[in-house]
């Protein structure tokens, strides 16, 4: 048992761990980066929704990347703004704050896959209060328990191990069966411009794989848990700003009317 005592269904949060130095600038940088995610993502949403033009199946299923960016940076974001300048000892989160977060988590993903792990974390008795982590997520959860968390372990890499199977699996046949088309078509057009959308979701799709694997394989590493936490940190942060910049301005018709909207203000203004 800890020597520490916390109120009743309450935990420690560790939060973002900044030097006193280093806690403005962290501010900053953070909340520039959360207002670009928000007013980015929303503003997409927006354009797709007042654009007649971008009423398509395309466009429409779309907006649920921007929609999940702009949860998602909202979940994690301000938590970490707000404990920048809250002693480490005073960072608590109740327990109907953290069912919330991680509901959200589940949001984008196999929503009854993660709430039958979730249900399994949640069930377990906790002796430990104090979650070594910027932010709420099952395997934090998972070592606050002194009882055997091995069937947790087992579902938890059972998880793992079909979502992103599937997701590599249907993202190979995907753009296996696009490369056949292309390779049959011989109009130049139309193939530029299926590279053009395929590169574009390739790397947002390589950048999120990339950092799913880092925290998976950083968990089992505790001598490197700062490694983990930054890394964790950077895979909430980054894709939910940087997705709207890939899509946005790379998607020929977005960018046309994403320009349009600022030309028409120009004269407007004039």
């Amino acid at each position: 048992m800890e020597n520490h005592t916390y109120p009743k269904n309450m935990f420690l949060l560790e939060g973002l761990k900044v030097t006193q130095q280093s806690s403005y600038p962290a501010f900053i940088l953070l909340l520039i980066i959360y207002i670009f995610t928000m007013v980015s993502n929303i503003g997409l949403i927006l354009l797709i929704s007042v654009e007649r033009s971008l009423h398509q199946p395309m466009y429409i299923l779309f907006c649920n990347l921007p929609l999940n960016d702009a949860l998602g940076a909202t979940v994690i974001i301000p938590r970490l703004l707000s404990d920048i300048f809250v002693a480490s000892a005073d960072r608590y989160i109740n327990n109907v704050a953290m069912i919330a977060k991680l509901t959200f988590f589940a949001w984008g993903s196999a929503f009854l896959l993660v709430g039958i792990l979730l249900g399994l974390t949640l069930s377990l008795s906790r002796c430990r209060s104090e979650i070594f982590n910027p932010f709420c997520d099952n395997a934090s959860l998972f070592k606050l328990s002194c009882e055997s968390v091995i069937i947790n372990n087992i579902y938890g890499l059972t998880f793992t191990i079909l979502l992103l199977g599937s997701s590599i699996g249907s993202v190979t046949l995907t753009y296996l069966k696009i490369a056949m088309v292309c390779v049959r078509n011989k109009n130049r057009v139309l193939n530029s411009r299926a590279l053009q959308t395929c590169s574009t979701h390739l790397s947002v799709y390589i950048i999120m794989l990339v950092s799913g694997f880092i925290i998976i394989f950083l968990h089992r590493f505790p001598q490197w848990a700062d490694h983990r936490k930054l890394s964790a940190i950077l895979f909430h942060v980054v894709p939910p700003w940087l997705n709207p910049i890939i899509y946005g301005l790379q998607t020929k018709e977005i960018r046309q009317k994403i320009f349009n909207k600022f030309q028409n203000n120009k004269v407007t203004v004039r």
